[in-house]
């Protein structure tokens, strides 16, 4: 399952770009009619210079603009117009028009989360709402309205949940939020439950501070138009630059400031306590079970990646409050364990040994990765711990400690092709930014307490193995011997509880640090919260 790519065909050739985690993958997927460009090599060209080198003259390059975040549209069609061709939008999806058995959009009844789960009724109230607003003015002037696409970032504002996606779970729905009124673009079916009324406040007096209005979904660029034609000369819409470029046009050049991302994708980095015990709470799982269970019956030659990946998810849906998976659990032994988002499907499935390297990539409401050997390892790895240690200052960007995981394969001329950490959500997507750890530098906002991030550095070595360690950890403030000009220092809680096997480590490779204080002091944290 490919979930990250662009695919560009024309009359003669057919390419598709995707990162470090899937190029192993593509490359046993596609057929030879395809052209694989491995992104963030040196070698492979961008879309636009593959697309200058292949065209004929004076050729049209046609687009869904509902598909097309508008910074890319922006710079292919500059491209493309500086080598005399042109950028075109297709009304018509062509994919569309060939998928005859596309199913519905959901409409199913979404879900409230409680004060139990959310700490407040939305998570956004009146005066933070107004505060938003009023920070985005302080940056860009006028701004009065900003326009919400992130389906994560809905569901958290509203603290509404369903599942129309797989694995995740939210909701189809676009928002317009304004100083004293939020637009909310959802299936009109939903909007019509008295649970969902009432937790939105819908038939409530209008408050002068803030209101929610229901729209219907489809409506979203009437009203985004109606919005925009009441503007004053001088106010602004703000919008995020990965916004479909039909969207964005909507909003004229004159009213329209975009950045990064939206104001809520930054304060929903930054837990709740609410929602930080509730992620501790979520780690208080039976995984170590599963290890056990392997334990027993591996030497039997009856375990298959399959059979653990449906165990594991058996031992989760025991767990308090278990809703589903986030992921489709990456279970893979030997060379499956190469392919980084591997899953099992019945004609790669391959039985476990004592003779191979065993990744499991798992989840239930967190993310965590355990690479284990049943019989005698040969392999180690030593960045996962280098990274949880870590104590930096304040207004560290994750980019800067992506090198500390690194430095031991790099001090062997390795290297893995992708990020060694993201922010993780609970009940939501577990994927989130703007903050992570990795190589790459956009939308990276400085690590702040109270954010969620995982700690995933991997080795992989294609037709052989795969090794990855992965622990959810909570940025906190740390105590230091000096605290130089006042900035402060940070550094990590562990939340998972699931014990590293030694066997896999060379302690001999380890640092005092790393060995006594970090991997003693883990074990001992996670047998004294896990145990009866």
């Amino acid at each position: 399952m490919l979930v990250s790519g662009t695919a560009i065909v024309t009359e003669q050739d057919a390419a598709l770009w995707t990162d470090g985690r899937y190029f192993l993958q593509a490359s046993q997927q596609m057929d030879n009619n395809w052209t694989l460009m491995k992104m963030g090599l040196k070698e492979t060209p961008s879309q636009e210079d593959w697309l200058i080198s292949v065209l004929p003259e004076n050729s049209k390059v046609g687009v869904d603009p509902w598909i097309i975040a508008a910074d890319q549209w922006k710079n292919m069609s500059k491209a493309l117009s500086n080598a005399g061709h042109s950028l075109v939008v297709v009304q018509d999806n062509l994919i569309d028009a060939i998928w005859e058995d596309r199913p519905p959009r959901p409409s199913t009844k979404l879900i409230a989360l409680g004060l139990k789960y959310a700490g407040q009724h939305i998570s956004l109230d009146d005066k933070q709402c107004r505060n938003l607003i009023l920070k985005v003015r302080g940056k860009f002037k006028n701004v009065s309205w900003f326009v919400v696409t992130a389906l994560d970032e809905i569901a958290w504002l509203f603290n509404l949940r369903r599942s129309d996606i797989e694995y995740n779970p939210v909701f189809f729905a676009y928002a317009i939020i304004g100083i004293s009124n939020i637009k909310l673009f959802v299936d009109s079916k939903r909007l019509l439950h008295p649970a969902v009324r009432e937790h939105l406040e819908l038939d409530s007096p209008s408050k002068p501070e803030l209101t929610i209005q229901g729209f219907p979904y489809e409506s979203v660029y009437t009203e985004l138009q109606a919005v925009c034609a009441a503007l004053a000369p001088k106010e602004k819409m703000w919008i995020c630059d990965k916004v479909s470029c039909a969207l964005t046009q909507v909003i004229p050049k004159a009213h329209r400031s975009a950045i990064p991302y939206t104001p809520l994708c930054l304060a929903k980095a930054v837990k709740s306590p609410t929602e930080i015990q509730g992620m501790k709470m979520a780690h208080v799982n039976q995984m170590c079970e599963l290890f056990a269970w392997l334990e027993k019956e591996i030497p039997k030659g009856t375990v298959t990646e399959i059979s653990v990946a449906d165990k594991a998810e058996e031992l989760h849906s025991q767990q308090k409050d278990f809703v589903g998976l986030s992921f489709p659990t990456i279970s893979s032994v030997g060379p499956n364990g190469a392919v980084i988002h591997y899953r099992p499907l019945p004609e790669t499935n391959r039985t476990l040994s004592l003779n191979e390297v065993y990744l499991i990539d798992l989840d239930g409401t967190t993310d965590m990765t355990r690479t284990v050997h049943f019989g005698t390892p040969s392999d180690y790895e030593k960045g996962h711990i280098a990274v949880s240690a870590a104590v930096f200052p304040n207004e560290t960007k994750g980019h800067l400690l992506d090198s500390f995981a690194r430095a031991s394969l790099w001090d062997s001329g390795l290297d893995y092709l992708h990020g060694t950490g993201h922010g993780v959500r609970c009940f939501l997507n577990v994927h989130e930014g703007p903050c992570g750890i990795s190589y790459k530098t956009f939308a990276d906002e400085p690590l702040e307490a109270g954010m969620i991030v995982s700690d995933e550095p991997g080795y992989y070595e294609d037709g052989s193995f795969g090794i990855r360690l992965e622990n959810v950890v909570l940025v906190i403030p740390a105590k230091t011997k000096y605290n130089y000009r006042n900035r402060g220092s940070l550094t990590f809680e562990p939340l998972t509880l699931v014990p590293i096997q030694l066997k896999m480590i060379n302690t001999d490779l380890l640092t005092q640090k790393e060995n006594t204080d970090w991997l003693n002091d883990t074990f001992i944290y996670a047998e004294h919260l896990t145990s009866p």
